[in-house]
């Protein structure tokens, strides 16, 4: 009996010491993320199956995390720093966050203009004018340059100044007609509001479908959103809207990114690396479409999404997003000069 006992005991020793091992050699990804969309539950869970490597998430704002990290320093458990903008990944460029990446992978499905040798675009999103159709035509409001035209005095909504998709629709103006025309076209913006700045792209659109504005900026994947809902007081405000793709006759219509770029005290340099080349995949680049209304950056994945083949896509702003995130303190300079609040 003392003989069996012993045995047993060591027995258990030993699934025990295995079972710590496991644990311990157990891989997980720890993602800073300022995605907050319950569509992405499908992107890390398809992740997870694929690899093996568990997702732990921690989400906040996309400046409370940068933050974060860079109070932690090198005790950061950050592996990824994920976010849904251009101008927070220059944030965290700048700051020394991230770590350089060397991808074949990436670098071949990704777009030049959509990545730096840092951070890298996996999703992309429009910002497109919508207009009431009772109230103005297409021809009038055919480029963001129009939408200062006197013509316009009180019709224009928007979203505050500040807001991080006026800062680089600004900054990308900058980048292509220089200072002095860019704070000579926000002035005129601001001459042209309808009302004070508030609120976001969902209440511009409700504000312009209702009349209270004539024509507004949104980002693509609210419009699709709406067009898509089960409410049909959203599907029947939508008929009320036009929809322009701006620029279509010059550099095309300024767009942004959802992204991600490797935090440079990783532990997990490896996993990290394969988490990225996984968002460039075509899985999932049709879960961001499929499961976000974003259009994939891989120019070759097709997707099933009517919201999206309504709107169509036309010529998109090629200027690579590096050069707009440079301009990005002076365009919040040049903001809160104008009075653009």
């Amino acid at each position: 009996m003392k003989k069996l006992l012993t045995r047993h005991g060591l027995l258990a020793l030993g699934l025990g010491a295995l079972l710590g091992q496991a644990l311990a050699d157990e891989k997980v990804l720890n993602i800073y993320s300022a995605r907050h969309y319950q569509a992405d539950e499908a992107l890390y869970d398809d992740f997870t199956r694929q690899t093996g490597i568990k997702i732990n998430r921690i989400e906040g704002k996309a400046h409370e995390l940068l933050e974060r990290i860079k109070n932690e320093g090198q005790n950061s458990p950050a592996d990824i720093f994920l976010t849904v903008d251009a101008a927070s990944l220059a944030v965290a460029d700048a700051w020394g966050i991230f770590a350089p990446v060397k991808s074949s992978v990436l670098e071949s499905r990704i777009p030049a203009h959509l990545r730096t040798d840092k951070w890298f675009g996996f999703s992309m999103r429009a910002r497109l004018i919508i207009y009431n159709k009772r109230k103005l035509t297409a021809e009038q409001v055919a480029s963001y340059e129009s939408l200062a035209a006197p013509t316009l005095k009180g019709l224009y909504c928007s979203t505050p100044g500040g807001h991080v998709y006026n800062l680089t629709l600004a900054a990308s103006q900058i980048a292509h007609r220089g200072e002095a025309e860019t704070e000579q076209w926000l002035s005129g913006l601001v001459a042209n509001l309808a009302r004070s700045p508030r609120g976001g792209d969902t209440d511009q659109i409700k504000a312009v479908a209702s009349g209270e504005c004539g024509v507004a900026v949104s980002n693509s994947y609210y419009l699709v959103r709406m067009l898509v809902s089960e409410r049909v007081e959203d599907r029947n405000l939508m008929k009320r809207l036009g929809i322009v793709w701006p620029n279509q006759a010059n550099y095309g219509t300024h767009i942004n990114i959802s992204g991600a770029g490797i935090v440079k005290h990783t532990r997990n340099r490896e996993a990290a690396q394969r988490f990225l080349e996984y968002l460039a995949s075509d899985s999932a680049q049709r879960y961001f479409a499929n499961g976000n209304n974003e259009w994939p950056v891989v120019s070759h994945v097709t997707v099933d999404n009517e919201g999206l083949a309504e709107i169509g896509r036309e010529k998109t702003d090629a200027i690579p997003l590096q050069q707009i995130a440079l301009k990005l303190p002076v365009a919040q300079k040049m903001l809160d000069r104008v009075g653009y609040r």
